[in-house]
């Protein structure tokens, strides 16, 4: 999330959760606004401008968001690929040097708000000043735009900021440009303009134990969320795996492994699935929260004639996903 400007969690105390626009209890803040899916550079530049306007203030620093994100209400056939869901924007904030994380429900009643009734809301929430992208666009169907939340914020006894576009490698980051990178498989191209490796973050739970039966172990993970941005076979590390000997301490640097992301459909899977097969690895997962990075797509997921012929391209990747990885061991 680049250099807090706080310490982590913010200088008011650890980054608190907030549901809804009731104002009860909410002392005067600056606020970011934004969907914020994959907290992107860009994204990480409103929240240190959040973060310098609030402290100039010295008032906490909060980011508001939705969920479920709007284009998923509104296009409901086709929502984006997200990003990150709720638990992974919940765990890359808390280390940002905000104090508020507010989440608002993206309802019929949200989104049939319009500009002046979201500049009312903005107000009871005890906004002293807020920050938005440059493209930035509230109200009911959009119509509130940024510049014209700046020219009648001083009717609400706040101030605005609008951050300009960042730019890495000539082109303007934003997050359907991560979805588009990730998609062709351009994870470098993503981690430049993440500002650090692609990852998704979920618990452990109980499959169908079918990759202990072919010799391949995995720890599957659910997305929660409609479309992944990406799919097929990935060279990963995972955080959060216990460290050799117990104790508790969790692998440094993260354990290499071979992730397949997709719905299985050699076996008849329907569901997208994260299942990873960590090397070399014989502890208890179930339960645990990881954090799988994507360091290299190996290939597109495909069906198989049978078991046996999938089971040999599992060697095939298990071995090229290792000789990726061990330069970085």
């Amino acid at each position: 999330m680049g250099t807090p400007q706080h310490r982590p969690g913010g200088q008011f105390g650890a980054l608190r959760l907030l549901r809804g626009l009731a104002p009860a209890g909410r002392s005067p803040c600056v606020l970011a606004i934004g969907s914020f899916d994959g907290l992107h550079v860009g994204h990480q530049a409103l929240i240190q401008r959040t973060i310098a306007r609030a402290a100039a203030l010295e008032v906490p620093a909060g980011l508001l968001s939705f969920e479920p994100l709007p284009r998923e209400v509104l296009q409901p056939d086709s929502p984006p690929a997200r990003l990150t869901n709720l638990r992974e924007r919940w765990r890359r904030l808390q280390a940002s040097g905000l104090d508020r994380f507010h989440v608002l429900a993206f309802n019929q009643r949200l989104r049939t708000l319009t500009g002046l009734q979201f500049m009312e809301a903005l107000r009871a929430l005890g906004a002293r000043a807020i920050v938005v992208g440059h493209d930035f666009r509230f109200g009911h169907k959009g119509a509130a735009s940024a510049q014209w939340c700046a020219a009648e914020a001083r009717n609400f006894g706040f101030e605005v900021d609008i951050v300009d576009a960042v730019l890495v490698d000539g082109e303007r980051v934003a997050s359907g440009l991560v979805r588009s990178a990730l998609a062709a498989g351009e994870l470098v191209r993503a981690a430049r303009l993440l500002g650090r490796p692609y990852a998704m973050r979920g618990r452990v739970r109980r499959g169908e134990q079918l990759g202990r039966q072919l010799g391949f172990p995995t720890a599957n993970l659910p997305l929660q969320r409609r479309r992944a941005p990406l799919a097929g076979i990935f060279a990963v590390r995972v955080h959060g795996v216990p460290a050799p000997g117990g104790g508790g301490a969790a692998a440094p640097r993260g354990w290499p492994a071979v992730a397949s992301l997709g719905t299985r459909p050699t076996v008849g899977g329907t569901v997208p699935l994260l299942e990873v097969h960590l090397f070399d690895f014989s502890g208890e997962l179930y339960g645990l929260e990881l954090e799988v990075e994507f360091v290299a797509r190996l290939r597109a997921e495909r069906r198989f004639d049978s078991v046996d012929a999938m089971v040999a391209q599992m060697h095939q990747d298990a071995a090229a996903a290792r000789a990726l990885l061990a330069p970085l061991v």
